[in-house]
């Protein structure tokens, strides 16, 4: 019987592929472009590059020294990445995110009244709610590693409906999965890749918006169908046997959590309201951008009267509704910063620590606990960020070696004749390819975008579309890689075998992926808004 073959772990993966960085700078000859200035016929003075040969540089020893230059290289994307992880692990540890959702459930369940809904299908209405819900958190903040923790409430819930775990996961998992690759606001794909790309922060957001819609549409329909065709018969779904384990334990009573509000909780309400009525008085108009238009309007002085009113409705209902609204209005000054101040990330992950303090404070946890749980979330986090910083170093040694000038010229002259769709396609089978084996979307951005978005220039691409080709190649395949830690996760906790998820969701991935494709095509073709 053959042996199977362990896949290496990821910092395994990426400093093999340092160390042949470090061998390719011995065969490939050293290169440069150079800034050349063009006059025009009309006097007008433009700068061109232009490649020039240069003498090679070739690495060895250098592959240590290039694993503390990455982290140097990449230092504001760890420290992003941390903030990040920190501040949602104390909110995570308030179990609001919990409530909205059984909020959220228990309201849908009212629609059963209605004699039309009832017709339509409540059960219908009802999953398409919980999957849009999440397709939102994985477009906007990149909700991953968080669906682990709603399987187990979701699978008995679709069970108890008729249904079947891979219909709970995919409630969760692949609806988040969805919105990962859509990507509207995602700061730890999108905000990175545009940031390392040079390209304004979350532009072309009007088409990754039609884009986003258009995947969840195609994406939805294939779980309704999946799910109708489970509920007619049960024992036609792949995992009938394993859910007997979740039909011998029963519902889960998610009514077991303490509704309460403490004082800390009206502490934290007024230094909030009383920091927005400042701000509004500093800030009172902003003018928001989008693409190339733009509309001023007082959106400080709007959130601090809204805040003013949800924050008494929801502290008066329990504190979990009040940190719940924390997140959504830091999600909605994420909108305002970025639009209309040009946020990147130190003041993105500002904001993100901002919020996992305050909801520290609210729930009346002592500055000891703040700061443990901040330290849980890191740790959590960490191995994506260390990743980016080992991914640094790849470039360090192309740079250092003289050779990534090299690659580009080389690539762009090989790819020259065929055509932007052909290329942007290349592009697109390539980042796809490389989350396979590396399924974390900042390391793959750390890696490939400063290759791929000064080639993008050299073979007439706009960097917009590029980014569009590391999205949609970063995302598809997180729902099916083995490599995902995340995906392991949740299968691990719905007891779904990876082989049955795998035969289940790979019609899925390939309807999805030649989607992607097609929605590339206009990013090369049309004069789009940000690109």
């Amino acid at each position: 019987m053959l042996k199977k073959r362990k896949i290496p772990h990821t910092y395994v993966i990426i400093f093999y592929i340092i160390l042949i960085a470090a061998v390719m700078t011995w065969f490939i000859p050293g290169g440069e472009y150079v800034e050349k200035e063009v006059v025009s016929p009309d006097g007008t003075i433009n700068t061109e590059l232009e490649f020039h040969y240069s003498e090679s540089q070739p690495q060895t020893w250098e592959v240590f020294g290039a694993l503390f230059k990455g982290f140097v290289k990449q230092a504001g994307i760890i420290v992003f990445i941390l903030m990040i992880g920190g501040a949602f692990w104390i909110m995570n540890q308030s179990k609001a995110i919990d409530v909205g959702i059984f909020s959220f459930l228990k309201y849908t369940k009212k629609l059963e009244k209605n004699r039309f809904l009832r017709k339509v299908g409540v059960d219908n209405i009802l999953m398409v709610l919980i999957m849009l819900m999440f397709s939102a958190f994985g477009a906007i903040f990149g909700m991953s590693e968080e669906t682990i923790a709603f399987i187990i409430i979701l699978v008995p819930l679709a069970i108890s409906m008729g249904y079947d775990s891979i219909t709970g996961v995919a409630m969760v998992f692949v609806a988040a999965g969805l919105g990962f690759a859509g990507a509207i606001l995602n700061p730890f794909t999108i905000g990175i890749a545009q940031g390392i790309a040079g390209i304004p922060l979350f532009s072309g957001l009007e088409y990754r918006l039609i884009c986003w819609i258009i995947i969840n549409i195609v994406g939805f329909v294939f779980i309704l169908r999946y799910a109708s065709k489970v509920k007619k018969d049960p024992q036609k779904s792949p995992v009938y046997e394993e859910d007997q384990y979740w039909r011998e334990r029963g519902d889960k009573d998610i009514e077991s959590i303490k509704y309460h509000t403490p004082l800390s909780g009206w502490l934290t309400y007024g230094i909030i309201l009383a920091a927005l009525i400042i701000f509004s008085f500093i800030y009172p108009v902003t003018e928001m951008k989008i693409g190339n238009s733009s509309a001023d309007a007082p959106m400080i002085p709007i959130s601090a009267v809204l805040f003013a009113i949800t924050g008494v409705l929801t502290l008066r209902k329990s504190i979990h509704f009040f940190v719940l609204s924390l997140l959504l209005y830091t999600i909605y000054f994420l909108i305002v910063g970025v639009m209309g101040y040009g946020w990147y990330i130190m003041k993105i992950a500002t904001l993100f620590f901002a919020m996992g303090i305050m909801a520290g404070i609210a729930m009346n946890y002592n500055p000891d606990k703040i700061t443990n749980y901040f330290l849980d979330g890191v740790k959590d986090i960490l191995s994506a960020a260390v990743i980016v910083g080992l991914a640094g170093g790849i470039i360090v040694i192309l740079e250092d070696g003289q050779v990534i000038d090299t690659i580009l010229y080389s690539l762009s002259q090989s790819m020259n004749n065929l055509g932007n769709i052909a290329s942007v396609g290349i592009m697109y089978v390539i980042q796809s390819i490389i989350n396979i084996i590396i399924p974390s979307g900042s390391a793959k951005a750390a890696i490939t975008m400063p290759i791929m978005a000064p080639f993008s220039d050299l073979i007439g691409i706009s960097r917009q579309a590029t980014v569009m080709a590391f999205q949609f190649g970063d995302g598809f395949t997180n729902m099916i890689t083995p490599t995902s830690g995340v995906l392991i996760g949740v299968l691990g906790v719905a007891k779904i075998p990876y082989e049955k998820w795998v035969r289940w969701i790979t019609p899925m991935m390939i309807v999805l992926v030649i989607l992607g494709f097609l929605l590339l095509i206009p990013t090369v073709t049309m004069n789009l808004s940000g690109f």
